[in-house]
Parts: C-alpha cells; structure tokens; sequence
C-alpha cells in the first residue's frame, strides 16, 4: 500500500464524480488500525442521479438492446481483466475486511472470476418454453425480458464476492446496475468498477454509490426508477428494505442470515468431521452466513469428537491479513468485536461453558487489530441465545442428541433456513434426514462447498430467491407470454361470447 491514502468518488455513468456533501470517511484497516482510503459519502442526490443514468442507459437500449453474445464477449473481458488484477485486489480486500490473504487469493477472487465466467457463457443458453397452440386457435411462446435498474446492497463479509453474485447476473441479462457498497468495505468494489469501464460496459449500466445505508438504500429500495432490489445481509436490513420497497411493489431478491447446523451422527469419520468443523466454522473468521455455527454431535461419540475439535482449533494461526501463515485474521471492526463478545458472554450466562478462547488476543503485535481468539462453547442449549441468533464470529456452539428425530427437529428449530451439513456414513440414513431439514443448502461430509453451477440460497427468514446459477439469471428477468394468431380470420370463435351470432 501506498503511504499517502488513496481518494475514491463516487463511480456514475463510468466516470468518478464527487458526493454532493462533499463529505468522505475515513476506511480503516481492522488489522492495525491505519487508513487505507477515503471514501466519498454520498447521499440521496448522488443516489438518484445514479439511478436516472441507471434508467437513461436502460431505457435507451445500448446494454439491453445487444445480443446476449455480446454481452457475454464484454463479461469474460471483465473476467480476464479481474483475473489479471486479483494479486492487487486480493491484497486490498483483506487489507480492508481483515480476512486472510490466502483465502482472498485462493478461494474469493478465483471464484469471483469463475462466477463471471459461467454467468456470461449460460446467459447464451437461457430458453423460454417451446412454441404451441396452447390455445387452439395460435401460436404461444415465451420470452425472458430483462426487468429494468436494479439495485444492489452488498455487505462487509465478502464485498466483491457477492457483488459478483448480484451484480453480474443482472448484467448478463441485459439489466443496468447501481450498487451501494457497506460503508466498512467499499475499496475493492470501487476499484472493480474501473475494470467494468475498460472491458466495455457502457456508460451508466454499472453505477457504484457509496454512503449509509440509511440513506443511500434507503432510496435505492423507495425510488420508483429501480425496478428490483437484491440485498444480502442480516435480518433487520431485509425487513426495512422489504418495507421501503413495498410502495413502490419492485421485486425484492433477498439473501440474508444464516446459523448452520452442523450434524455429527455416531458413525462419523470424527477426524474429518472436527477438521471440516474447523474450517466451516472459523472460515473468514466466522463472518459467513453458511458458517459451521451449531455443532450438533450424537452422544456416543461427543466426547472423542470434542477432544479433536479444541486441539485442531488450538492450533489456528492468529495474524495480519497479509500474512500467509495466518489461518484467522481480524473481525471486521471494532464495534462488531465487541459484539461477538458480548454474545460469548451472554453465552456464559446462559449455562455454556468455555472449551477454548472467547478473548481477544494478547499478542502485543496485534494490539491495535481486531483479533479474537478460535472460541468453543460447550453444553450449550437448545433456546438459548447463542444457539439461536446469529454470531458471525469465530464462536462454535457445541450441543449433543442422541436420535436422528431428536437432531432434526433441533436443527430446524431456529428462524434461519440458509444450509447446514451432515456427517456420517449410513448415505440412506443421511439422505433421509437432508430431505427433512429446511435449509436451501446441505451438505453431506462437508461444509461450505459452492458451485457456480448450483444455486444458493435460504429458506424461512433467510430470504427468498437464488444466487448462483442458472436460477440466479431467472432471478434477473421478467418472463412474457406473446401468444400469434394463426386463423387469419377476422373474426374468431370466441368473439362471439362477447358480441354477435355465430
């Protein structure tokens, strides 16, 4: 990084333009505490002049009016120039939201990539149904449309990756863009608007608005110039974005929280199941909605599988981001330390006792970094809060059961429905308890796995729609009957039922 910190503006109509407050924030490193950047602070002025270019490139057909082969010929370009800048952006990324260099360099971006490289290449491949005289009397068939502008929240846990996710799905079907960025993590998602620019997206179809949420999404979820919100993040922000979306009735596309059941049956391999414990658990320090947060482990094998499960968390690297050593870096911020902490506390309170951690580190080297400790509970319960709410933390609640009735019923008595896994070996035993959990992901002998081919997403209060996918492009289109008379006649038989004789 360079000493003197960097200015970023506002990116609108591919050009960079100052807030109208003529205010900026300072982003800090959660690592050591310096200043990486300043961000231009937008407000509703700057929102709705990025949404009216939004709507004028949209409406004027120079991104929805080209084939869905050009437009996939600018998405790879985007890809290669993503690619050839993930050493840069990858740094930045973990600079800013603290998780590891090594799984910025060798998971998110890599993904990142490939995502924008099925996206572009399946956006040739969507159909509507086969042309047929449904009707008797001419030809039906269906079109995907894309819907118009749509806005896009992203949050501070993977600030490009999911941009990615919601953003370039409804590019590839021909939709312009306005995305606002968390106010903690907005430096890589800037940046990647200048490679838009270069592979060729045109003027005003990708719009990046940074600012508070309650003001920048407030009007990005009001303004009856977006024609859809897609948002990820927690509970309270999909509720207040489904409310302020409701007046103007916009489709609403929601990927919100998560708190995973992580089922170990007695017949388990336990060493692969502590070791995928571990790292669906601690994965971007916990800061994950599919992360491995609620250890149900049958009571046969409880005691042997914990044994496993604290001497590999012990063994987890604490450090700077850009070490390639570390295995858990910082939590986003200071604020949100303190909030995992006060759940570990409360967790205490409430019956659990402390296996490892549940404090911030005492390595004097990180003392201005935000590092807490790999964190087991045990004998937690059932309603108990930890249990209950989501951490997003480096905390694994660590409960028993003794039958597979007893754990399904457990793992679906919470308000989430993102994913959870299962791990044993009896796969009919397995098979029929991932058909009863209501969860829109589960994995079976492991935790986390993604494809860009495979869909992502919630069930209950974890939200609606899919990312990822093919599904994820459906998610970005309107779907149109245009039915074709074939009788060449001026009148048909059905007219009769409203005037005349046959």
């Amino acid at each position: 990084m360079n000493s003197v910190a960097k200015t970023y503006q506002l990116f609108i109509n591919a050009k960079w333009v100052k807030p109208a407050s003529r205010k900026w924030n300072s982003i800090k490193s959660p690592a050591d505490g310096r200043t990486l950047a300043r961000v231009a602070v937008g407000n509703e002025k700057d929102a709705q002049k990025a949404i009216g270019v939004a709507r004028k490139a949209f409406d004027s057909g120079v991104w929805s009016g080209k084939t869905p082969g050009e437009r996939s010929t600018v998405l790879l370009r985007l890809a290669d120039l993503l690619e050839k800048n993930t050493p840069r952006l990858a740094k930045l990324e973990s600079l800013n939201q603290g998780k590891t260099i090594k799984q910025s360099l060798e998971s998110d971006f890599p993904f990142s990539v490939d995502n924008i490289r099925f996206f572009a290449g399946m956006s040739r491949n969507l159909e509507g149904k086969a042309a047929a005289e449904y009707a008797g009397f001419g030809t039906s068939y269906l079109r995907r449309e894309p819907i118009g502008v749509v806005a896009c929240i992203v949050p501070w846990n993977y600030p490009l990756f999911i941009a990615v996710w919601q953003g370039i799905p409804a590019l590839a079907m021909g939709n312009t863009v306005v995305v606002k960025p968390a106010s903690h993590t907005p430096i890589t998602l800037l940046e990647f608007a200048d490679l838009t620019a270069q592979a060729g997206i045109p003027p005003g179809v990708f719009n990046v608005i940074t600012g508070p949420g309650e003001v920048i999404g407030t009007e990005l979820a009001s303004n009856p110039n977006v024609d859809m919100v897609a948002v990820t993040g927690d509970i309270e922000t999909g509720k207040k974005v489904m409310a302020k979306a409701a007046g103007t009735l916009k489709k609403v596309h929601l990927e919100l929280g998560g708190k995973a059941p992580f089922i170990v049956l007695d017949d388990a391999d336990l060493d692969a199941a502590s070791e995928g414990a571990v790292v669906g658990g601690f994965i971007n320090g916990g800061q994950d909605c599919t992360a491995a947060a609620r250890l149900y482990v049958h009571e046969r094998v409880h005691k042997k599988f914990v044994q496993l499960l604290v001497q590999k968390a012990r063994r987890m690297r604490v450090g700077h981001s850009l070490n390639k050593g570390t295995d858990l870096g910082p939590l986003v911020s200071e604020t949100h330390l303190e909030r995992v902490q006060s759940f570990i506390e409360t967790g205490k309170r409430e019956g659990a006792k402390l296996a490892l951690g549940g404090m911030r580190s005492t390595d004097k080297l990180l003392a201005k970094g935000n590092y807490l400790m790999p964190t087991i509970l045990m004998n937690v319960k059932q309603h108990s809060t930890v249990c209950q709410k989501e951490i997003f933390g480096p905390v694994l609640a660590v409960l028993k059961f003794k039958s597979d009735e007893e754990v399904v019923r457990m793992a679906n008595d919470v308000k989430y429905g993102l994913a959870g896994s299962i791990w044993g070996k009896d796969i009919t035993r397995i098979t029929r308890m991932a058909n009863r959990l209501r969860f829109g992901e589960v994995w079976i002998n492991d935790h986390g796995i993604l494809a860009s081919e495979m869909p992502h997403g919630g069930y209950k209060m974890s939200g609606s729609g899919r990312d990822l996918s093919a599904y994820a492009l459906e998610e970005f289109t309107q779907l149109k009957h245009v039915y074709v008379d074939l009788t060449g006649k001026k009148r048909k038989p059905w007219y009769y039922t409203v005037y005349g004789k046959k």
